[in-house]
């Protein structure tokens, strides 16, 4: 626990409440993970900023859905920011949009396509709040939030102040920005600029478009993105064991063109050219050392010998629907969920030579 002086400083703040029956089982989609020291509520803004300072010593981590969090159990040393505002402005007219740490990420997606803007429908279903999205740089389905992400209201730890950063400060590139693992500061507020005439982005993934670069309804394409993401057990359902997990567990892995032919070929011997020809591979740069392609982790993983479901029963197994989401089949522990990820990381380096990532964020436990 927070020790007394601190917990009156903290609880003399307007707009902040501290208690202690919070765990991360409770805070997290993994529903798993132990005991922080406090967790502590931030009404506002103003009063999280406050906070912050009186917890400048101490190790915080703001937690807001949870959903990219693998949590040690026991009593851990970390105190729980929650953001509790959770206001989202939308200008119509402009495409200006600004939503605070705490609104729920999927709420700012749906208002925005209920007035008519563009450029978030494909991320549609995805879990958490608005402040986590800038951190990781979320995407899917062929749009990541830097297209559209402005600035960020950011509390800077290293001054103790709150400003408006740009995006372009953040260095935002493939599931990064140097928020993540940095401690650099807290996103109180985010803002972006969409699209006003009613249609998606240029659409780029095959299961949304046969025509890429097209643009359609973004009523149409939230729709399409959120059955695309049910199918596969990305929308949280509290009765569907499936969604008991931190989304995409691996990030997709991106090698030169020598390693994705050396794989392709692999597969082109054990399981016939028409896998082969299958494999996923997209180019994302082309530099003076040749051609890096991104792969899809999941293909690597399914090919490496992993089913849906595997290992078909236990606390943790893969998703019945997606491999690439490891989950909690209702009584798994950290424990559970690190051995099966060691085991699916081992198995596709081995087959491939390729050495997965993982996406989430670790507390108290290692990979």
């Amino acid at each position: 626990m927070l020790d007394e002086f601190m917990t009156q400083k903290l609880q003399e703040i307007t707009g902040v409440t501290v208690e202690h029956e919070t765990t991360f089982k409770d805070l997290t989609t993994l529903r798993i993970g132990g005991s922080p020291r406090a967790t502590v509520h931030c009404e506002t803004a103003e009063a999280a900023v406050a906070a912050l300072r009186v917890l400048e010593e101490v190790p915080y981590l703001v937690v807001g859905g949870g959903s990219n969090l693998v949590v040690a159990e026991g009593e851990l040393e970390q105190v729980v920011v929650r953001l509790d505002f959770d206001d989202i402005d939308v200008s119509v007219a402009s495409g200006l949009v600004r939503a605070d740490a705490g609104a729920t990420w999927d709420d700012v997606v749906s208002m925005t396509v209920e007035c008519g803007l563009g450029g978030i429908e494909c991320l549609s279903g995805i879990p958490g709040d608005a402040g986590a999205v800038p951190v990781q740089n979320v995407g899917a389905y062929g749009a990541e939030i830097s297209d559209v992400l402005t600035q960020v209201y950011l509390f800077d730890r290293a001054t103790g102040e709150a400003s408006w950063v740009p995006a372009a400060a953040l260095e935002l590139a493939y599931r990064y920005s140097n928020l993540k693992f940095t401690g650099r500061g807290v996103v109180l507020a985010i803002e972006l600029q969409l699209t006003t005439d009613g249609l998606s982005k240029p659409l780029r993934f095959g299961q949304l478009t046969q025509t890429p670069g097209e643009r359609r309804p973004v009523a149409e394409v939230r729709e399409q993105v959120l059955s695309l993401r049910r199918s596969k057990g990305m929308v949280l359902d509290d009765a569907d064991h499936d969604t008991w997990s931190a989304g995409s567990f691996f990030t997709n892995p991106i090698v030169d063109s020598a390693v994705a032919d050396r794989i392709q070929e692999i597969v082109r011997t054990e399981r016939g050219a028409e896998d082969a020809d299958r494999m996923p591979r997209h180019a994302v740069h082309a530099g003076s050392d040749g051609e890096e392609i991104k792969l899809s982790a999941a293909w690597l993983i399914e090919r490496a010998g992993f089913a849906k479901g595997y290992p078909g029963a236990g606390p943790a197994t893969l998703s019945t629907k997606h491999t690439l989401a490891l989950t909690n089949r209702g009584t798994a522990t950290a424990a559970d969920v690190v051995a099966l990820a060691r085991e699916i990381r081992a198995g596709v380096a081995k087959r491939f030579g390729v050495e997965l990532v993982p996406e989430p964020v670790w507390i108290g436990v290692s990979i």
